[in-house]
């Protein structure tokens, strides 16, 4: 892959939109207004538990701002670990779980066992806790939740049926671990990173109710041809995979907090957008669908807003969040940031007034180190002098490959947050 270049002129300010979103969903930011009171803690101990790829940096921030005492244990993705010295940091794989984040779910577990109605959990909640929180239900391996999952993310399912899966195959997700912590208070700090900001589904739902059932997560198996272990088959449709329900009595002291969420990106990046002189028009924070098919429907809005000022006028910028999909069927390295990118330009053909930036805010696209790319009006003709055909790459799921090729890859490293997907169309002139 060749280098990166230092974006000028329309690639830089995409990219500044890009940082104020990443930057306003940074624990340091967002977590410290949330704590509790100290003397709301009592005389029971405070414990801080997590999972994610912003918990390390969300439990530095609870260091930093807590004056009492605390213990506690998160678990967050390899190369996210942030330096702490009370809360003990594990990292872990993700999105295919593996032993250390086992090994972490256990130590969770027993770390909030035995609790008293005096004592106080916090747990930080943030994206990516669904894989680095791997607690196999009875009779499940580590290694079936591995095959379902990663059967699952090739299968162009949506996160929420993803996590719906999750839920009901494990022994901490969909309200089990506020189960475990009872009868000691809860407070659940969460940074979302799904569409819609669905409780249930940031982190497959640890400490929330979840209304959905084993009877769904079958369906959701069956309809994109998943091939079942015996074990979870039998735990899905005996129903013994059922999750908490809303009213369980074991979470009538748990208390849930949204504390950052695409929404708020998008609006830091308007503001941006707004003081560069490019009108923002946020189109939404959930969009979801294949990331391919996203694309096109993304650049027949621009073209609406080239030709008839729709809806507004040129110059503009349009931004959206959520989590689009990729059905994979060919042998590339995918992401679907770059997917939907190069879908994008595709349809755009090198339009001259319109370039792009997609990336993920974690600074992961897909099983990647890297966040996204930029896209510019004359990327498909680079591509060509190149050797390098857009449409074959779309073929191949290969748009890391074809973005690399040109140096247009947007790398962030480990961000320490995670808010989903960002995109952004910005439209310098009418036709």
């Amino acid at each position: 892959m060749s280098t990166c270049h230092t974006p000028s002129g329309p690639a830089a300010l995409l990219r500044r939109l890009f940082d104020a979103a990443i930057a306003s969903a940074q624990p340091a930011l967002v977590v410290p207004p949330h704590l509790p009171a100290l003397d709301s803690i009592g005389s029971g101990r405070l414990i801080v538990i997590g999972a994610g790829k912003a918990s390390a940096a969300m439990a530095r921030a609870v260091e930093d701002h807590w004056p009492g005492p605390l213990e506690g244990l998160v678990v967050t993705r390899y190369g996210y670990r942030v330096p702490c010295e009370r809360i003990e940091i594990i990292e872990a794989a993700h999105p295919v779980p593996d032993a250390a984040g086992l090994q972490a779910a256990q130590r969770i577990a027993a770390l909030v066992a035995d609790l008293t109605p005096g004592d106080f959990v916090l747990c930080l909640i943030s994206g990516g806790g669904s894989a680095l929180l791997p607690a196999p239900a009875a009779g499940l391996t580590l290694a079936d939740k591995q095959v379902i999952n990663m059967q699952l993310l090739k299968s162009g399912a949506s996160i929420a049926e993803v996590n719906c899966v999750r839920r009901h195959l494990s022994t901490l997700k969909g309200g089990r671990l506020a189960a475990l912590c009872h009868p000691a208070r809860v407070l659940t700090l969460l940074i979302s990173d799904v569409p819609g900001d669905h409780l249930p589904d940031i982190a497959s739902g640890p400490t929330v109710a979840d209304p959905s059932s084993c009877a769904d997560a079958l369906a959701i198996l069956e309809r994109y041809r998943i091939d079942l272990p015996a074990a979870a088959r039998a735990l899905l449709t005996s129903g013994a995979g059922e999750t908490l329900k809303p009213g369980d009595p074991r979470l009538a002291r748990s208390e849930t907090r949204l504390i950052s969420s695409p929404q708020i990106g998008l609006e830091a990046a308007a503001a941006v957008a707004l003081a560069a002189g490019y009108q923002p028009c946020i189109l939404g924070d959930s969009l979801e669908g294949e990331a391919r098919e996203v694309g096109r429907v993304m650049a027949g809005m621009a073209r609406q807003v080239t030709k008839h000022g729709q809806p507004v006028a040129a110059p503009c910028v349009l931004l959206s969040g959520g989590e689009t999909t990729v059905t994979v069927r060919g042998q590339g390295r995918g992401g679907r940031n770059v997917e939907f990118l190069l879908a994008l330009g595709l349809a755009l053909d090198g339009h001259p007034c319109i370039h792009a930036l997609a990336g993920d805010t974690d600074g992961v696209d897909g099983q990647e180190e890297i966040a996204g790319a930029l896209l510019g009006p004359d990327s498909l003709a680079r591509a060509r002098t190149l050797g390098i055909k857009a449409a074959g790459r779309l073929d191949d799921n290969d748009g890391h490959g074809f973005f690399g090729a040109l140096g247009d890859a947007v790398v962030t490293g480990p961000t320490l947050t995670n808010i989903n997907d960002f995109r952004a169309v910005l439209i310098e002139c009418a036709d």
